[in-house]
């Protein structure tokens, strides 16, 4: 055979070209050993090789070792010795064939092998029988030697950790329970049945929000566990979020049955929430939605805060009720919200409504602009602070009209304030107040007193409504009720300033209103001056003389009363008494029934004789003190001007001592 001989015997000189003295001094690695291996003989056979081996020169860095192992080789290098492997063999060449090409070529002049045999196998074997080198390439070690050593056993094992979070869970030891599960899912955070116990805990211990991120990371690991899910809905229960634990159950419904009393909790929660929603919405009382709010919140978790949503609409529905306390009720839930939030403008705008009902425009005003500087686009917002400046403006301009006298067009003002919000009842039952002021300055007292019936409607506690009200009786004449309104008002508020005074003054009304009305006798105003009563009073005589009436009885009568009311009013002192009711006061109310002594209880104000009323009985302002004594003439009124001498005290037979005398 041919290929022992090429392995064992070197090269004569007729089968190898001369070769330069460069070559001669640098023999390549080939020509020192002893025999070639099959690789680099398959290397130096295959034509394709011989450029790449050329083109080595100019790097080094591409010269690959003869004796590299086949798998060491890279993937080109492997793919191109497997080709050649795989090519038919050439003819072994002839003497002559050798000498034409080894000028050509400096490269192996050995022919190639006839015997595909013995090609080396896939692992770098060669056949023992036919190759006898004994330096054949040693397959080399693993490039990387492994270095993972074998899992450590953990320091905890989850299922020690696990079942002790059990125990302290049967033994409502929810802190510890939940310290134990956290360390099993230090081990495996994945671990779902680690996160629903977790969650279970939190939920015994009313930490919410902390079983809901355990349960919704558990739903994210295994969507279908229905576990999982219903304790899921639980804790949207709790937290006061019945519309997500419905979905919740509504998609457990779909891969599993979900009964009635499963849903029952989120379903009645959900059901009060809307219906206080819908009151709101139709305007019905806000004791209704109080009643809903009140049943969703008892399915509320332990500790849970109440929604934010919830406490707003609480809020509105204590604005719709209106009255004192509820007014403060709505204040105490928005400073609630804002002592979390002091830019919450949903609650600064619901406080200031809160004190725009209670008559506090300015400072409603200044909530309003708040919320606007934290949301310009809050609608609500904008809304208010408009309404309040309009109504604020058109009130102002109706109470500069009273104060300058122009009452008709404080009416007008008034009333046209009233349109702008007719829910507002604090505001509107103070507009109907003073509307009711202006009408009685126009002697419109009917109108005054239906304003006085609307504003106490609006506001019961209203006392500065009934107080014009009563007024407002009185001087359309009717004194009698009058007289009960301000002692109704009396004993209800007896601290009220001023009352008792308005209860006397209205009982002389009444006293008077019971006595002829000279006014009236005389078609005057009582706040006629004297021309105007003079005129009337000739005017009437002419009228009612007897001679001009000689067939009318009454007429002599008619005339007398007409001379009587003239007498009283002309006279200034006299009617200065008559419009008092000095004249009317029983003198025996100022004594008492016994020892003669003069009392007044109360202060002088027991019987209800005031002091400037006291003093112009007595001497007709001439003081109690110095002279003027008391003098009675016979047949005279007491207290009268008639007597002698007003400077000293006589004495008249079988006199009184002390400057009484009667005649």
């Amino acid at each position: 055979m041919v290929l022992p001989g090429l392995f064992k015997h070197k090269k004569t000189a007729e089968t190898i070209p001369k070769k330069s003295s460069k070559a001669r001094d640098h023999p390549s690695p080939s020509r020192r050993s002893v025999s070639k291996s099959p690789t680099k003989f398959l290397k130096e056979s295959d034509p394709r090789s011989q450029p790449r081996k050329l083109s080595s020169r100019s790097s080094s860095k591409n010269i690959l070792n003869t004796d590299t192992h086949p798998l060491n080789l890279p993937p080109e290098e492997r793919e191109r010795r497997r080709s050649a492997m795989s090519a038919p063999p050439d003819p072994p060449p002839t003497p002559m064939d050798v000498d034409q090409d080894g000028d050509a070529s400096s490269a192996s002049s050995s022919p190639p092998p006839t015997d595909p045999t013995s090609y080396s196998d896939a692992n770098g074997s060669t056949n023992d029988a036919e190759m006898e080198d004994p330096i054949s390439p040693v397959p080399p070690p693993h490039r990387f030697k492994p270095t993972t050593s074998p899992p450590a056993k953990p320091a905890l094992d989850p299922e020690e950790c696990k079942a002790l979070g059990n125990k302290y869970f049967k033994a409502q030891d929810y802190v510890k329970a939940i310290a134990e599960y956290t360390k099993a899912l230090s081990v495996e955070p994945q671990s779902v049945t680690y996160l629903s116990n977790r969650a279970a805990a939190f939920i015994s211990a009313s930490r919410f929000d902390e079983a809901l991120a355990d349960s919704k990371q558990a739903q994210e690991l295994e969507p279908q566990n229905a576990k999982v899910l219903h304790r899921l809905a639980r804790i949207y229960v709790n937290l006061g979020r019945p519309s997500e634990a419905v979905e919740i159950l509504d998609h457990i419904s779909t891969f599993q049955t979900v009964t009635t009393a499963e849903r029952r909790p989120a379903t009645e929660m959900e059901t009060h929430i809307k219906q206080a929603e819908e009151a709101l919405r139709r305007g019905t009382t806000g004791s209704m939605v109080i009643h809903a709010l009140d049943q969703a919140e008892r399915a509320l978790g332990a500790g849970v805060e109440k929604p934010r949503k919830w406490q707003l609409m609480r809020g509105e529905a204590y604005l719709k009720m209106g009255n004192v306390n509820s007014l403060g009720e709505a204040q105490g839930v928005a400073m609630s919200l804002l002592r979390k939030n002091s830019k919450d403008p949903e609650a600064l705008v619901l406080r200031g409504r809160a004190l725009y009902a209670q008559g506090e425009n300015e400072k409603a005003l200044q909530h309003f602009r708040q919320a606007l500087s934290c949301d310009p686009d809050y609608k609500d917002g904008v809304k208010y602070l408009r309404l309040v400046q309009k109504l604020e403006r058109m009130k102002e301009e109706g109470n500069t009209a009273f104060k300058t006298g122009r009452y008709k067009q404080a009416v007008e003002l008034y009333g046209q304030a009233l349109e702008v919000d007719p829910n507002n009842k604090g505001i509107n039952s103070k507009l109907h107040q003073n509307r009711a002021m202006a009408s009685i300055k126009l002697k419109d007292f009917k109108s005054a007193i239906s304003d006085c019936d609307r504003a106490i409607a609006l506001d019961s506690t209203y006392i500065k409504a009934r107080r014009t009200r009563a007024r407002a009786l009185g001087e359309s004449g009717n004194w009698d009720e009058a007289v009960r309104e301000y002692k109704a008002i009396a004993e209800s508020n007896p601290s009220e300033p001023g009352i008792q005074k308005e209860v006397h003054n209205a009982e002389l009304e009444l006293k008077k209103s019971k006595r002829k009305d000279y006014y009236k006798l005389l078609g005057v105003e009582k706040d006629a001056s004297d021309n105007e009563i003079k005129k009337a009073y000739r005017k009437l005589a002419i009228v009612h003389h007897p001679d001009k009436n000689p067939d009318d009885e009454g007429a002599a009568e008619k005339f007398k009363e007409i001379g009587e009311a003239y007498e009283c009013l002309s006279d200034p002192q006299k009617r200065a008494r008559y419009d008092s009711g000095e004249d009317l006061i029983d003198p025996s109310e100022m004594f008492s029934q016994g020892g003669g002594s003069f009392q007044m209880p109360g202060g002088m104000g027991g019987m209800g004789i005031s002091p400037e009323m006291l003093f112009n009985m007595m001497g007709q302002g001439g003081g109690m003190g110095g002279g003027g004594g008391f003098q009675f003439a016979s047949g005279g009124s007491p207290f009268s001007a008639a007597g002698s001498s007003r400077g000293g005290r006589s004495r008249g037979a079988g006199g009184f001592p002390g400057g009484f005398s009667f005649g």
